[in-house]
């Protein structure tokens, strides 16, 4: 499963979050209201906070961090700032989603 996740379209190049050589993983972090995705290869040790901020920088421009929340299998992660990847379970291959904190109005 991971090597498909990890050949899923994403735009552009992977954005490498972790130093070269160090250990790192592939995960892929989508955004339903712009249709896209942006692939990362980040530490482990990275706390989701940085991977929000990230994603958030090349998906959304200009979006305020504290109007979205990030998801993982469905359900909100809290404590951003000082949980790790690892501490929430992503692997190499995870897939994470990023929303509006608060439902938009359809017009």
């Amino acid at each position: 499963m991971t090597a498909f996740v990890n050949q899923l379209r994403a735009r552009g190049e992977p954005i490498r979050m972790a130093p070269a050589g160090a250990p790192a993983i592939t995960v892929r972090v989508e955004m339903a209201e712009v249709w896209d995705t942006v692939k990362l290869i980040v530490s482990p040790d990275e706390p989701v906070r940085g991977l929000k901020v990230r994603a958030l920088a090349v998906l959304y421009p200009g979006g305020d961090v504290q109007d979205f929340v990030i998801k993982l299998k469905g359900w909100e992660i809290f404590n951003e700032e000082s949980t790790t990847l690892t501490a929430v379970g992503a692997v190499d291959g995870t897939i994470f989603l990023i929303e509006h904190r608060l439902r938009r109005p359809v017009r």
